[in-house]
């Protein structure tokens, strides 16, 4: 990777990550080495089934008290920060005050299902919507979560149409903050999961605002990726906003997935697989997303996304939910211990499934239970469950003429090396885990470094994170087709019973 120090005298970026669970800022010194990560929880909200709320004033003072951390392990070693970059949690909602920067109501989760009764009533349309953003009519994405709050919250319509309301994913928001309202923007991979955005003009999209009914008067300015987004005086020196991407395009930036048909899988409380497919928009009709990768110096890379609604979240919930295990290390040593016909299969359809399903309704269901079913035949069974998601993605992607043959992996389950090696056995693909495990953080740092002008372009980002371990698949095919078919069958119960909810 060639690296121009000459014309940025930064010695350091921060990536701020701001995550479904908690925040985190990321130093990295010049070569991209992480030094120091600075992170804070804040709790989940669930006022009712179905629904996923954060403060808002939690997520800022979390991302204010990292990012100072950050600052602070740079100043102590001596480290010039200049540029930072944003990642955050796609989807998730927030609507505040032009005036005071207050949020009208809670962040409504890019998990949140409350609006999927909306989502139906608008299925007529469902062809226009994804010919326009490359994505489906599910709760999942940000117009019907701003609908619904201009809808259920007195007054709230009024004053969006007055345009005294703004509207903005966990980056805008954050921004506007870091700016104190100075600056209202977006970049395009946010943009684009928001039902909202055309992916082929990349243009907020008149039709679909009048679809949605939101004010076009709420939405940010969009900008590519490695861009300008105005400078915070928050901390102690100024810091430019050099660089943002929604968390699932960081990491595919990170992972140097930068050729068409290069595929990575973040593993974190979702898992979320992206193909590169070039500078074409070709809308993908076999259940997946199509999203924008991301923009660089004008030039908009497209990638067909699917997406597993729990991953991570379901070792979370095997540690705090029910209690079979007291960290979440220790599902590997568990796992590999059980015996591999132990016959249970775990759908993990907390809130709803995912890609290639699209069931908002489907709910958690164990299959195969008998007298001798222990809980750490339940713990690998829900490992298992993730890599069976895994799978159907990967076999969408296939219908779709893309046949990934390496799986670059990413995010927290990785650490866990049972998992991966489980994931190979299961998907007959090699999978790749990175020497840098902060994909989605060394995404927003390189991007940041782009606009600083210390990375040329795609081209110096492309090996920026070689491999630490390479996992080839083992096994039988035989058995591995069989514990597939058991998974489907699993699926299509569920899915069943969805029908009834």
């Amino acid at each position: 990777m060639s690296i121009n120090t000459a014309t940025n005298p930064a010695t350091g970026y921060i990536a701020i990550d701001q995550g479904t669970t908690s925040s985190r800022a990321i130093l990295f010194d010049v070569h991209f080495a992480i030094i120091h990560i600075a992170q804070q929880p804040f709790d989940q909200h669930y006022p009712k089934n179905g629904w996923v709320e954060h403060d808002p004033e939690a997520i800022w003072q979390t991302v204010q008290a990292v990012t100072q951390e950050a600052l602070s392990a740079a100043h102590s070693k001596g480290m010039q920060v200049k540029h930072i970059g944003i990642v955050n949690q796609r989807e998730t909602t927030l609507v505040w005050h032009r005036e005071t920067g207050k949020c009208v109501y809670p962040a409504i989760v890019w998990q949140d299902r409350r609006t999927r009764d909306i989502c139906k009533g608008l299925k007529p349309h469902e062809q226009m919507v994804q010919s326009k953003t490359g994505l489906r009519l599910d709760p999942y994405f940000s117009a019907t979560k701003i609908s619904w709050i201009l809808d259920n919250l007195p007054g709230a319509r009024e004053q969006a149409e007055q345009g005294e309301l703004l509207f903005g994913t966990v980056d805008s928001f954050l921004i506007w903050r870091l700016t104190e309202g100075r600056v209202h923007a977006t970049d395009v991979t946010n943009a684009s999961r928001t039902c909202l955005f055309n992916i082929n003009t990349t243009n907020w999209d008149p039709a679909l605002l009048s679809l949605f009914n939101v004010p076009a008067s709420m939405l940010p300015t969009v900008k590519d990726c490695a861009d300008d987004f105005g400078i915070t005086t928050h901390f102690d020196a100024p810091l430019h906003i050099s660089g943002v991407a929604g968390d699932q395009q960081a990491a595919l930036i990170g992972q140097g997935c930068v050729q068409p048909g290069n595929v990575k899988a973040t593993y974190g409380t979702g898992c979320f697989a992206l193909v590169n497919t070039g500078t074409q928009c070709d809308i993908n009709q076999h259940n997946l997303l199509t999203t924008l990768a991301y923009r660089i110096k004008g030039q908009t890379h497209y990638a067909v996304e699917g997406s597993i609604f729990i991953a991570g979240a379901a070792v979370q919930w095997l540690r705090d939910g029910i209690q079979l295990i007291t960290h979440a290390a220790d599902s590997e040593q568990i796992a590999s211990d059980v015996d591999d016909e132990h016959g249970l299969v775990v759908v993990p359809a907390f809130t709803g499934l995912g890609a290639p399903y699209w069931e908002p309704s489907a709910r958690g269901a164990i299959f195969g239970i008998s007298r001798a079913t222990t809980a750490a035949h339940i713990v690998r069974a829900t490992l298992e469950s993730v890599c069976y998601q895994t799978n159907d993605l990967l076999e969408a992607m296939s219908s779709g003429d893309i046949r990934p043959s390496v799986l670059k992996v990413d995010g927290g389950m990785v650490a866990n090396s049972w998992f991966c090696q489980h994931l190979a056995n299961t998907l007959s693909t090699q999978v790749v885990r990175p020497v840098v495990m902060e994909t989605t953080a060394l995404g927003a740092a390189l991007l940041a470094a782009i606009q600083a002008g210390q990375l040329s372009g795609l081209d110096a980002i492309q090996n920026a994170n070689p491999t630490e371990c390479t996992f080839n698949p083992e096994g039988n095919d035989e058995q591995r087709q069989q514990r597939l078919a058991q998974w489907k069958q699993a699926v299509s119960a569920t899915l069943l019973m969805a029908q009834h909810a």
